[in-house]
């Protein structure tokens, strides 16, 4: 599966075969740019009646370059595959085809094999650190890491989400080939590779776009980041249609994770994107998109997106576990127990109702979508991170309660993801953190003070000093895991169990999700309840679970293979369901 060589982004300096490189920009108001090298040569672009520039000549790997818009103006490439010396600095050229690929054949795997793994690559110590632990991923059952957003950001530390330069990966953890080598190495290992990718906000410092190009952007539409991208105008389409092609072909991603698409307009931009993709990679390989989508638009997911990460799931069973109701957890206050079984058989707990917080109708119908249209997690960056100490579950609940979501998690047929230490129970946080400039930094400080006010543990001053400073080194420090802390012996059990829990889910259920789709349900006391599916070969998944302090009685008795009880009691189904238990049975459709 060798990159097609036909690909050739609309946008930016690609090195070629012949040794030259074509330089190309839009910025339909200048009339006149050139190539500036670092040696101070300048080479003239000539532009067309669409407002593209361009020009090609002999430039080597590696030479530094800049655009050059008026007499007193350099800025960096826009589409800069590589910014070494940070997003102030200038743009490098990169060989896309000098690396040698060890794994040119790999075509991906399945969506229903999915078990995902998200992490933060500059926490785990860079694109080659995380090659040192593939193999521990790949014997805990992982088939998917997925890596928060690499676009180039402002100095060393960052969650991602503030990258202004798309197709540059961000070089504090390595080079571009550092990168391919990790999804090479992963690849070895059967795991694909996921990318998280920003396309509805470009970060605060370092935008080249809205301060030289401004009709990339809409002049009457806001989202929470500023000024909408106009997502109308062809050459824009171009630029993130062609880094999507970018991430899949030239660096063998297997699938991306699109960030909160609710603020792209026209909808109509995302349901082409997926068609358009694939109509131009290798058509044997498996390429997965996922959403990120505060309006749970099933009609996304029916135009071929594979799936949205299930928010509402999450919160719902959050509030469940820990009684926790400020801020958008109000939401599932009422009742979180018949909102976390509704998730679990119809994917949207909202599917047009009116939310609370907002008063306003959200989501569409999505009980004809497949379980694994959903995408379960128990924790992720923002749910971690959005904290204002970037606390885990593992600090909150009682760990017999957890180990019971890690079954339900891990043993539904939702596609499950893990947080990077989740698997061994760690404690270190996941805080928020940036590296800005000295003003920017002042403000976000200031700004996760007041959105930390809301929230009645830190409404007032005295209490603002307990929320850590994201520009301080040291709260980035904290967030680092170690490693090594999953050998520990109170560790190591977790860990264990967590991995049998994905075999089991490998051998048992995976072969069986194509098809499958929600049977029944029964609730008998908040926490505890029975859910079901009938699988794609007509057998019955149910599953049953009790995070409450009471055992339950249960009326019926159920037949069938118990794959998986928490309480290690005889395998044989009873009529008990003991308190901070889960149990898994497969059966015949038939029985009784």
């Amino acid at each position: 599966m060798s990159p097609p060589v036909s690909f050739l982004p609309k946008w930016g300096a690609w090195y070629q075969a012949d040794g030259t490189t074509r330089f190309r920009i839009w910025a339909p108001h200048y009339e006149q740019i050139s190539v500036v090298l670092e040696d101070g040569s300048e080479m003239a672009m000539s532009k067309d009646e669409k407002g593209w520039h361009e020009t090609c000549f002999s430039c080597q790997p590696g030479v530094r370059y800049s655009y050059k818009l008026s007499p007193d103006t350099l800025i960096p490439d826009p589409a800069s595959q590589f910014q070494p010396d940070d997003v102030h600095g200038k743009s490098a050229i990169v060989d896309q085809h000098a690396y040698q690929w060890r794994t040119p054949q790999w075509l991906g795997r399945p969506w229903e094999e999915t078990v995902i793994y998200e992490l933060h690559v500059g926490t785990c110590g860079g694109y080659s650190a995380i090659i040192k632990q593939l193999d521990a991923l790949s014997d805990l059952g992982i088939t998917a890491i997925e890596l928060m957003p690499l676009s180039e950001f402002p100095g060393s530390r960052n969650w991602g989400y503030d990258g202004v330069f798309p197709y540059a990966p961000e070089s504090s953890y390595g080079s571009p080939n550092d990168l391919k080598a990790l999804i090479d190495a992963a690849h070895e290992r059967h795991i694909m590779v996921f990318l998280d990718v920003v396309y509805n906000h470009f970060g605060p410092e370092g935008n080249v776009l809205s301060q030289y190009i401004p009709e990339f952007f809409s002049s009457d539409r806001q989202t929470a980041w500023g000024q909408a991208i106009n997502f109308t105008l062809p050459a824009v389409q171009d630029f993130f249609l062609d880094n999507a092609l970018y991430w899949l072909n030239i660096y063998h991603i297997d699938g991306l994770r699109l960030d909160a698409v609710h603020a792209i307009a026209p909808q109509s931009w995302l349901q082409d994107l997926v068609h358009k993709i694939r109509a131009r990679c290798h058509p044997e390989r498996h390429i997965h998109f996922i959403l990120e989508n505060e309006n749970n638009d099933a009609s996304l997911l029916q135009a071929g997106y594979s799936a949205q990460w299930n928010d509402d799931a999450h919160n719902a069973l959050h509030v469940l576990l820990t009684g926790e109701t400020e801020g958008y957890y109000g939401n599932f206050a009422q009742n979180p127990t018949q909102d976390l079984v509704l998730a679990l058989q119809e994917g949207f707990v909202y599917q047009g109702q009116i939310s609370p917080d907002t008063q306003k109708p959200r989501g569409q119908p999505s009980a004809d979508l497949s379980p694994t249209s959903f995408i379960f997690f128990l924790q992720n960056h923002d749910q971690i991170g959005n904290r204002a100490v970037g606390d885990r579950l593992s600090t909150q609940i009682d760990s017999a309660v957890l180990s019971v979501a890690h079954a339900l998690l891990l043993l539904s047929p939702h596609i499950p993801m893990l947080f990077m230490g989740e698997e061994w129970r760690t404690k270190t946080p996941f805080l928020y953190f940036v590296s800005h400039s000295d003003d920017l930094n002042r403000l976000v400080r200031e700004g996760r003070q007041k959105e930390m006010a809301a929230f009645s543990a830190f409404n007032s001053q005295e209490k603002a000093h307990l929320i850590p400073d994201p520009a301080s080194p040291e709260t980035f420090r904290r967030s680092c895991l170690d490693w090594a802390e999953r050998s520990q012996p109170e560790h190591a059990q977790i860990y264990e169990t967590v991995k049998k829990l994905i075999a089991v889910r490998q051998e048992h259920i995976v072969p069986r999700l194509r098809n499958a789709r929600a049977a029944s349900s029964h609730i008998w006391a908040p926490g505890a309840f029975a859910v079901s599916w009938r699988m794609g070969d007509d057998r019955l998944l149910e599953l049953f679970v009790n995070f409450s302090d009471t055992d339950i009685t249960m009326l019926t008795g159920y037949a069938g293979v118990v794959l998986y009880r928490s309480d290690h009691q005889d395998r044989k189904i009873n009529h008990t369901l003991k308190s901070h238990s889960f149990i898994a049975t497969l059966r015949e459709g038939s029985e009784r």
